[in-house]
């Protein structure tokens, strides 16, 4: 959330901010009830001292009507309080000034671009295709198994994928990222604190007859690892990374778009998260951008980053960025990566402060992909030959044992 002083202090910021992005918030309710809350606040703290005072003198019939007026006034604190909080909880996060506007990821501003496009005397295959041949990714059994939206990784391509997965957490672990393994599942104030609920509610699965959900991404285990603690000035960055299942219900996903193994209920990902000085996120910010494009290079996947728009952007981000690769059987790019810098939108929501020679203050968060599945599928898209095998990358090849391409094995 964002800090309460801005909304008292610059009330047409918010309004304004409110309005851009599209939020629901009744701004000037919530100013209403602050007002109010403060000034229940200031009584309450004004008639308990009179009534230690009362007790002190020997006065007791008096210190016992004033604590029932206290306890009154309490209650319909409490009451303003969490109307106020839940008000302010809902509102999204602030905005650089050169944020490009648009509606929609259509609206997103290219920046960059890297790789040559690969060209085939054949009409490339989408991935699914090849997985099936190949029989390396197994969709039609993932949805016998579990439903629509899962699938198997098989011999070969399940090879590729840990080999990806590996490579990322080795690559990081040089750049000075601490890897971790976490829950699978989290508690419903940690995917508050991180800025999942209540913006992403319909994407979450809820274990049923527990306060506990399944993670749509290892950000919120990650960021939820410092919940209510007070950090010291000196011990950042913290910059950890974790290997993860994720999962989302990806409500509404339909249409060519979703065909596949890329928009899937369930997934796998190496996540970049830091903690970072306020003066300092834009720095970090950028250097999990430049891992992101270093690993895809090592990768050899063409691909092209853009800056996410107003209206692509969801409530909790300040800034973000995608990276799309690129996809030859699919024919364009299609996003794989999103990096974005948060402030201290989730440290403030968890409570996670730091303490240093000038006071407490709220670190910032940056969360960014460093690779998912979706590598491996753009792999076999833009490395398939015209005799249905796949070249594997040069940088992966050490990692499983040499092996130069993906071939039909025989089996069952």
């Amino acid at each position: 959330m964002i800090d309460i002083a801005i909304l008292r202090k610059q009330p047409e910021l918010v309004r304004e901010l409110v309005r851009k992005r599209g939020s629901g918030v009744d701004v000037e309710r919530l100013i209403s009830v602050d007002t109010e809350v403060r000034a229940i606040q200031t009584d309450l703290e004004r008639l308990r001292h009179e009534r230690r005072n009362l007790a002190a003198n020997g006065d007791r019939s008096q210190a016992q009507r004033l604590r029932d007026d206290v306890a009154e006034l309490e209650t319909k604190f409490a009451v303003l309080r969490d109307e106020r909080d839940g008000l302010w909880a809902l509102l999204p996060n602030l905005l650089p000034e050169d944020t490009p506007e648009g509606e929609d990821d259509a609206g997103n501003l290219e920046i960059d671009r890297w790789g040559d496009l690969p060209e085939f005397s054949f009409t490339p295959k989408t991935h699914e295709v090849i997985g099936a041949e190949l029989d390396i990714l197994d969709l039609k059994r993932g949805t016998r198994t579990a439903g629509a939206g899962f699938y198997y990784w098989k011999g070969d391509g399940a090879r590729l994928a840990w080999a990806i997965f590996s490579l990322a957490l080795d690559f990081l672990s040089k750049r000075e990222f601490v890897p971790m393994m976490t829950p699978q599942v989290a508690r419903r104030r940690t995917l508050f604190g991180t800025g999942y609920l209540p913006f992403f509610e319909e994407e979450v699965y809820k274990i049923a007859g527990e306060d506990l959900c399944l993670i749509g991404t290892s950000e919120q285990t990650l960021v939820g690892y410092h919940d209510d603690e007070i950090l010291a000035d000196t011990d950042l960055p913290l910059k950890y990374t974790a290997f993860s299942a994720c999962f989302r219900t990806e409500a509404g996903a339909a249409g060519k778009k979703s065909r596949g193994a890329f928009r899937v209920h369930q997934f796998h990902k190496v996540e970049q998260i830091v903690f970072c000085r306020p003066h300092e996120s834009e720095e970090y910010h950028q250097q999990c951008q430049r891992n992101v494009s270093d690993f895809m290079r090592l990768l050899e996947i063409p691909h092209r980053t853009v800056r996410v728009c107003l209206g692509d952007l969801g409530a909790p981000a300040y800034k973000k960025y995608d990276v799309e690769g690129w996809f030859a059987g699919f024919g364009m790019y299609r996003e794989t990566h999103s990096n974005t810098n948060l402030l201290d939108y989730q440290t403030r929501r968890l409570n996670v402060r730091c303490r240093g020679a000038e006071g407490t203050f709220f670190p910032h968060t940056i969360s960014a992909t460093m690779i998912t599945d979706r590598a491996a599928l753009a792999i076999l898209e833009n490395n398939q030959q015209a005799d249905g095998s796949v070249v594997i990358p040069d940088a992966l090849r050490p990692l499983l044992a040499g092996q130069r391409e993906i071939v039909r094995r025989p089996g069952p």
